[in-house]
Order: structure tokens, then C-alpha cells, then sequence
């Protein structure tokens, strides 16, 4: 089970719509060079920053009153080596791309940026790929961006969606291509669709944490490391149920709370002795609940993107790229996240593919 039918691509899919920009035509897209652009190969730093909170009033709470300590974020982080952000058309409907592209311009500082496709039911063209990778681009005030995805499965059109990822990537829109909530079998498909066009599937976005690993169990971490797709890991602090300011006593707001509950209240054997566990383990490092969550996933050798609202979060973010988990430390954590259950039942995207029969997602 997902940890929610509301997780960043999840919520969202709710919506009904994004704000339309015109795009190029059919005409247009079809004309697109046969063969792969020589892009040099993108290189992503040991973390990133997620963006989903960054506009997100449905899940986050988003305030534009607020939107000061996203730029004061911004200009700090903009000003470290090789800063990454991640953002989607769906987050705040569009808005957190605008931000990124308004605090860019502002600060004259650039940072690499990945962004999603929202692969919507009505949606179902190639061309609607490159029409959407426009417009986000147009809203970032930019000409290409380092990486661009499609942000989780639909029950249909899939490999149309693949083609125009590669039209994306042979058009030098994108510098490289990833999917996001992909199981097993579908990374594999897409890989070779796309490895047709000589272009590399560099990644797949997943929901991966201490408080959700079935990626390590169900198969699809080890597909994605086969396959040398890079595994990006949003959500590694479990939505902040591991940043140790949440309990069965203290809550989280909005929709989270119904996961903290099914954690702290549903679970509590499980959840005391992972949260234990997580506690001990910064005590030793000196470091925080949150910068063990992350590291944990760069032990697994994945790309975690935590979100971050304030310069406080984001330092307290970057602070655990200065030290590593050691063996004892990642067995100790294996062990406690193993016993976690699913929080939710609900599946929140597509199994398969109706026309292919492809099993699209996995968890």
C-alpha cells in the first residue's frame, strides 16, 4: 500500500486542471529529429529539494504571505555547489515552478530543476508531453531544464507518454528524462522504449523512506539499480512522522494526521522501536532524527529530495550530508523498518496499463 492516495503526485491528481499555456502543434512535435541529441550526462548532487510544499495548500497548507522564507531558502541554497530542486506542473497548480523561475530571476542564481508531467486521464498524446515540458519551462522562465519526468502511471497511453519524453530530450528541452512512481516492470518497459531512440532513462522518483521500504522488498529497487536508473527518494523523512516533533500525543495538521495515526496509534510496538531506533541513532552522530531518515537513504544509494519551507529546515536538511550512517547503524535501522506495515490500503495510481496489460506500479 501507498503511504497515502494523497502523496505528492497524489494529491496533485486531484486537481482538476493546470494552467494551460499554448504549445507547439502536432505539426510541430512530429518534426522532431529522429535521433538523440548529444546532452552531456546529468549529474545530481548526493540530495536534493523537493518543491511540493511550494505552492501545495491542499497537503502543505501553502500561505503566498510565507512566500519570503521560501526565497530567503532559495538565495542560501542557490549559493551551495550543484543545488537541486525538484517541482511539478501539479504543485500548487504550477505555482512552485513560478517560484522557482520569479527567485531565479531575482537572485540572478541558477539551480538545476527537475519537473513532472501530469500524466492526466485526458491526456494521452505524445505531443501533450512536450506541450506540458513547455509550459513548465515558460512559468521557470527558462529554455531547458535538467530533468524532466513523468510523474506517475495513467491507465492508458503510457508509451505515447515515453515518446514525448524522448521529443523532450531529442528537442534539448530536457538534459535528461526520468519517470516517477514507476513499478518494477513499467521502469523496464520504459527503459527500452526509450533505449530504442538511443536515450537513457535517467531515473525514477519513488516514495522511499525508514517508513516506507517496500522498494527493497517487492523488487523494484533492485530492477531500478540493474537497469543503472537512478533511484530519487521523495518523502525520506516519512511526510515528517520521522522528524521527531510528531507522537501519538502530537499530531500533525491535515492529511497527515490520519498517516500518523495508523503509524503511532495503529502500530505503536512498530512505530516506538523504529523511532527509538532512529533516536539512538542520531544521539550517536549528534545529529537529528530527520538527517538519519536522509541518510539512510543515501546508504541505499538513492537521491532523497526532503522538502524543506524555511532555511531551517533546509540546513537542518543539509546538515546530514557532513556524516554517514556506519554498517551497525544501517542494520540497526533495517531492522526496525522492516516491521513497519503500510499506513494506507488505498492504491493511489494505476496497477496496469489496460491496452498492454503492463503492471505499472508496484507498492
Amino acid at each position: 500500500g501507498a503511504l497515502a492516495a494523497t502523496t505528492g503526485a497524489g494529491a496533485g491528481a486531484q486537481a482538476l486542471a493546470v494552467p494551460r499555456d499554448s504549445g507547439p502543434s502536432a505539426a510541430t512535435v512530429a518534426a522532431a529529429p529522429v535521433a538523440a541529441a548529444a546532452a552531456p550526462p546529468l549529474v545530481l548532487p548526493a540530495m536534493g529539494i523537493g518543491a511540493w510544499a511550494w505552492g501545495d495548500s491542499l497537503f502543505w497548507k501553502y500561505d503566498a504571505k510565507f512566500d519570503f522564507e521560501l526565497e530567503e531558502l532559495f538565495e542560501y541554497y542557490a549559493s551551495q555547489p550543484d543545488a537541486f530542486l525538484d517541482t511539478a506542473e501539479l504543485y500548487g497548480l504550477g505555482r512552485s515552478e513560478m517560484l522557482i523561475g520569479d527567485f531565479e530571476r531575482r537572485s540572478g542564481k541558477r539551480v538545476k530543476v527537475a519537473s513532472k508531467f501530469a500524466a492526466l486521464p485526458w491526456k494521452t498524446r505524445r505531443e501533450d508531453v512536450v506541450q506540458a515540458c513547455e509550459a513548465s519551462l515558460r512559468r521557470m522562465g527558462r529554455s531547458s531544464m535538467e530533468l524532466y519526468q513523468i510523474h506517475f502511471p495513467n491507465a492508458w497511453a503510457n508509451e505515447a507518454y515515453w515518446d514525448g519524453l524522448g521529443d523532450c530530450y531529442e528537442r534539448g528541452l530536457v538534459q535528461a528524462v526520468g519517470v516517477s512512481n514507476y513499478g518494477a516492470d513499467a521502469v523496464e518497459a520504459v527503459s527500452t522504449s526509450l533505449g530504442r531512440r538511443g536515450i537513457p532513462l535517467y531515473s525514477n522518483q519513488i516514495q522511499y523512506s525508514l517508513l516506507y521500504p517496500f522498494a527493497n522488498s517487492n523488487g523494484l529497487k533492485r530492477k531500478c539499480d540493474q537497469l543503472g536508473v537512478k533511484v530519487l527518494a521523495y518523502s525520506p523523512i516519512g511526510l515528517g512522522l520521522l522528524s521527531g516533533k510528531y507522537s501519538a500525543e502530537q499530531l500533525p495538521e491535515g492529511p497527515r494526521a490520519e498517516l500518523a495515526k495508523a503509524f503511532f496509534n495503529g502500530q505503536p510496538e512498530t512505530a516506538a522501536g523504529l523511532v527509538d531506533a532512529v533516536a539512538k541513532t542520531a544521539e550517536k552522530h549528534g545529529a537529528t532524527p530527520s538527517q538519519v531518515a536522509i541518510n539512510w537513504c543515501v546508504a541505499k544509494g538513492t537521491t532523497p529530495i526532503p522538502g524543506a519551507r524555511n532555511l531551517r529546515q533546509l540546513k537542518d536538511n543539509l546538515g546530514a550530508l557532513s556524516w554517514r550512517l556506519d554498517a551497525a547503524d544501517v542494520a540497526r535501522l533495517d531492522a526496525a523498518s522492516a516491521a513497519v506495515q503500510p499506513l494506507a490500503k488505498a492504491n493511489p495510481f494505476p496497477a496496469k496499463d489496460v491496452g498492454s496489460g503492463l503492471r505499472m506500479f508496484d507498492s
